[in-house]
């Protein structure tokens, strides 16, 4: 029987970064710029930012009735001008910047008053956008003046610190799950926060005028991020960001000036309960297991060098170089080199998956080469 001894698989892990300390599962009061100056760079996984959007409003909104709008008119959301915002979101993303990892990831929220604002910022710093995600409404506020269309949608941006990022996380497989099987689109249809998930305070007001709901930022965590990543939030409000980290098993950082906002997000995170372990566990597809080259079979031993493999009715064989490079006879032709390309040569095809095309012959019948990959991919993670 082939087996792969595990010494000859062993593979040392990576070094773990530096992590924030005490400051894991808390948060930080104070400007988000000077607050993050106590975290160590390269430290964090992910940042979700749903910074002020400067909405600029200028007078009272009132419904058809008469009724006064409860709109954002908070002294945190008002800047002098535009370059004033500009500075602003040029410093607070300076300052994420340090502290995300290269192969992390951040996230920012805006409407049409900013997000554009946003993502030239971002790309004038050198972050690189993975995508921009709609954020459809399922139940908007309608335009009262109907002086414009109704604003039924906010952008997100998702992006890496660099071009070069590569290894930044997206769960794929689980989001297919968790979409029916089918392939999540950048277009998401969810509800904006109201009802029980909306905190009033003792006289039954908003306690924050822009509370996003949990079920957008359950999708964001999920998909980008895996059980016990660190994920900050500079703009904590009630903690929505800490409250769905807690639930995932994430760690959060939040950063937050407003005693009120913190005193609710503390008391909201205190009564989230977390999953147990086993249910967050993330689907892994092939694409994010380590790379196993063909050769490594022929360093651990499980092939050696002029043993032969078999396309699956055993009718063409291959004979395996000591280089890992395949020779094999078809139809009068020789054909040279991975076991992709004699794969796909002998096949008349334009490509080929060589580790389920190719076979090895054994007492139990002819198995593919895949299953010794496996072998090893096993004997590195033990």
């Amino acid at each position: 029987m082939r087996t792969l001894s595990t010494e000859r698989a062993a593979a040392a892990g990576p070094k773990a970064a530096a992590r924030p300390g005490a400051e894991l599962d808390t948060i930080i009061k104070g400007d988000c710029v000077a607050a993050l100056e106590r975290l160590p760079a390269n430290s964090v996984d992910l940042v979700f930012a749903d910074p002020p959007y400067n909405l600029q409003l200028q007078n009272a909104l009132h419904r058809p009735d008469q009724s006064k709008v409860d709109a954002v008119d908070d002294e945190w959301d008002q800047f002098s001008d535009f370059a004033a915002y500009d500075a602003f979101t040029r410093a607070w993303l300076m300052a994420c910047r340090r502290v995300l990892k290269p192969d992390g990831a951040i996230w920012v929220i805006g409407s049409y008053h900013n997000i554009f604002r946003l993502g030239t910022i971002l790309q004038d710093l050198g972050f690189w956008v993975l995508n921009d995600v709609v954020w459809r409404k399922a139940n908007p506020m309608p335009n009262f003046r109907g002086r414009r269309f109704a604003n039924a949608h906010e952008t997100l941006i998702w992006a890496a610190p660099s071009a070069k990022s590569k290894r930044y996380t997206f769960n794929y497989d689980s989001l297919k799950a968790f979409n029916d099987d089918l392939q999540m689109r950048s277009d998401w249809t969810l509800p904006i926060c109201t009802g029980e998930e909306r905190l009033k305070d003792g006289n039954g007001r908003k306690v924050h005028p822009t509370q996003k709901p949990e079920s957008l930022l359950y999708r964001v965590l999920l998909a980008t991020t895996k059980p016990g990543d660190v994920v900050l939030d500079p703009f904590f409000g009630t903690g929505t960001t800490g409250a769905v980290a807690k639930k995932l098993g994430r760690h959060f950082i939040g950063v937050e000036r407003e005693q009120a906002y913190i005193d609710a997000a503390e008391a909201r995170i205190a009564a989230a309960e977390p999953a147990d372990m086993p249910a967050l566990k993330v689907i892994e597809g092939k694409r994010a297991l380590p790379r196993i080259p063909f050769g490594s079979l022929l360093e651990g031993g499980v092939l050696k060098a002029g043993e032969r493999l078999y396309d699956p009715k055993g009718r063409l064989s291959a004979l395996v170089r000591a280089d890992g490079s395949l020779s094999c006879e078809s139809e009068g032709k020789r054909h040279e080199g991975s076991i992709h390309r004699v794969g796909a040569l002998v096949q008349g095809q334009e490509a080929c998956n060589g580790w389920v095309f190719w076979h090895v012959r054994t007492s139990d019948g002819l198995k593919p080469i895949d299953h010794f990959r496996e072998e090893i991919r096993s004997a590195q993670a033990a």
